[in-house]
């Protein structure tokens, strides 16, 4: 067992080891001193070889030299069958030829690059060679609508498409299930994908980036081995470093991708480390997609001088006044979301009546009080003050109205969201979060509905799966945080695959001076220069190093037309009271 280290003895004579730290170990097994006696279970047998023989893949593909079966591009279209009647790009053809020449794979083009169509034609080619007969794909829900109408798009008699409710259907050609509902469905699913050869798709594959550690990726694992092909789409495949990339490669090919990745990167040459495991993924950069680039900038916002107190009391550096409460805001300062809450505005650190409740500003703002205890300022912080986020926001979204231009605002925080839809009311702002009861109404007046000139979501919720570059090319980062994967996918939901030659597209990200915003920015940046240089891509590098540019509001709307807004928002409100 010292030579499993990943395993653990069960009882004096068992021992329980994971698959993949089993088939990274297996050469352990040639010095068991009784060779005669080392009994196999059949289908277990079976299933290491299929993993040892995908190894030997692996070390050709590292080693330069070609895969057994190197499919053309040019060949591509002739492989799908008659029933294929998807248009395929030539990257998407070179994709798919790359996929189909490694058997097990990756596809880490970026969003926006048609994955979900390549995946399908690969499906489509395996069908016909009859080396697969259906495909289970976890994904999460927002790209439901993507397979279902891409299968629709893709063939002359589409597929049986089912999401998993109870079991998946003896009949179903692909098989849908989230992420959160894989672990409690492990059973029936091992089940149907030993019934058949079946290819197995993980959509958004960063979701399991915890590998076995997490829920998510202990199921993948627990599922991965008995699919005929494994398949991972990320468009993001190393948000956090180099462990993410190990976690996804070790789905792909147990056992030997996480030493795969741990070789390349130990060094510490990234641009050696691209050029080891680049053999193993293929992948489509925005410059590919021939997209006109993405203007990425960021306005540094000064903090009013309560706000700036109040932060930094909740950070331990205290005024005088602070000093007599600094337990209170110690307690408040120590979790990290709270801070970035804060930075945008300390009140939302304060409990409403719901987790939807806005915060409803004086209008005209109270006189700051000299002296006195910071605490119950800190409480009423909405009376003296609004904070300058929401004022940048509303000056951005004010300008590109009268422009003529959507604008996208991503807040993490439910009840920012609820404060932005408020004072963004006379742009009749489409609102999405995970509360929003109808999302897909939402989504359908942002785009159709003139007058709604803005939809205000987190990335969360509306990161992942869904196009708004045909409507919007305006983008405003209320917060961020260290998810550097998120932060790439919400950027990609206005500068995607179809958007028009000449578009600009502009990303506001909006810093507090001093606050936790810019600590957020320095690791962002140095997570998204890692991803560039592991996957040899520039376009992700560059997101790295934006602009800087000044404020909007104090050259166009300033705070008195704040303000004034905000008075008539709440005149407007009381009218309605009277009615």
């Amino acid at each position: 067992m010292a030579r499993f280290p990943a395993g653990r003895m069960v009882d004096q004579l068992a021992a329980s080891i994971p698959i993949d730290g089993f088939v990274a170990g297996i050469a352990a097994l040639a010095e068991w001193p009784d060779p005669e006696h080392v009994l196999w279970e059949p289908d277990f047998e079976v299933l290491i070889v299929d993993l040892l023989d995908s190894a030997d893949d692996v070390d050709k593909l590292l080693s330069g030299a070609p895969p057994d079966q190197v499919i053309n591009p040019a060949d591509v279209r002739g492989m799908l069958g008659v029933d294929w009647t998807g248009d395929l790009t030539k990257f998407q053809e070179r994709d798919v030829a790359r996929l189909l020449s490694m058997k097990h794979g990756a596809n880490f083009s970026v969003p926006g690059a048609g994955k979900t169509r390549v995946s399908l034609a690969v499906f489509a080619a395996l069908r016909e060679q009859r080396r697969v007969s259906r495909m289970l794909v976890v994904s999460p829900k927002s790209a439901y609508e993507a397979w279902a109408e891409e299968s629709q798009v893709c063939f002359g008699e589409p597929p049986s498409v089912q999401i998993l409710e109870k079991r998946p259907a003896a009949n179903a050609d692909i098989v849908l299930v989230n992420y959160e509902r894989l672990d409690r469905s492990l059973g029936v699913l091992s089940d149907w994908l030993k019934a058949e050869p079946s290819i197995l798709v993980l959509d958004e594959a960063h979701r399991m980036k915890l590998g076995g550690a997490g829920v998510y990726g202990a199921a993948c694992i627990a599922l991965g081995p008995l699919s005929r092909v494994r398949m991972i789409l990320s468009g993001t495949p190393a948000p956090n470093g180099a462990k993410d990339l190990e976690n996804l490669l070790s789905f792909v090919w147990p056992g030997f991708g996480r030493r795969v990745v741990t070789q390349a990167v130990g060094g510490g040459n990234l641009a050696y480390a691209s050029s080891v495991l680049r053999p193993l993924y293929t992948r489509t950069t925005k410059h590919e997609l021939g997209l006109p680039p993405v203007q990425t900038r960021i306005r540094m916002l000064p903090m009013p001088p309560l706000h700036r107190e109040i932060y930094d009391a909740l950070i331990g550096t205290m005024s005088p006044r602070a000093e007599a409460e600094s337990k209170d805001f110690e307690a408040l300062g120590r979790a990290v979301l709270r801070l970035l809450m804060a930075a945008t505005s300390p009140a939302l650190l304060v409990e409403g009546s719901s987790a939807y409740e806005p915060l409803s500003f004086q209008v005209p703002p109270l006189d700051i009080p000299e002296g006195g205890p910071l605490w119950p300022l800190f409480r009423r912080l909405p009376q003296y003050e609004v904070p300058p986020k929401y004022q940048e926001t509303v000056s951005i979204v004010a300008a590109n109205a009268k422009a003529g231009r959507k604008t996208l605002v991503w807040a993490s925080f439910v009840r920012s969201i609820a404060t932005l839809q408020t004072l963004l009311s006379p742009f009749q702002p489409a609102v999405v979060h995970g509360g929003t009861a109808d999302r897909e109404e939402e989504l359908r007046r942002f785009r159709e509905d003139p007058d709604c000139a803005v939809l205000v979501s987190n990335p969360a919720t509306l990161g992942e799966g869904i196009s708004l570059h045909h409507v919007c090319h305006d983008a405003v980062f209320v917060d961020r945080d260290f998810q550097a994967g998120r932060y790439l996918q919400s950027l990609d939901r206005i500068h995607r695959l179809g958007l028009a030659a000449g578009t600009k597209t502009n990303i506001t990200v909006l810093i507090s001076e001093g606050t936790v915003d810019v600590i957020v920015a320095d690791r962002l940046a140095k997570k998204l220069t890692f991803m560039g240089e592991i996957l040899d891509d520039p376009s992700v590098k560059k997101l790295a190093d934006p602009e800087e540019e000044p404020a909007l509001f104090a050259a166009g709307m300033d705070q008195d037309d704040i303000h004034a807004l905000l008075a008539h928002l709440s005149g407007a409100a009381n009218r309605q009271e009277l009615l």
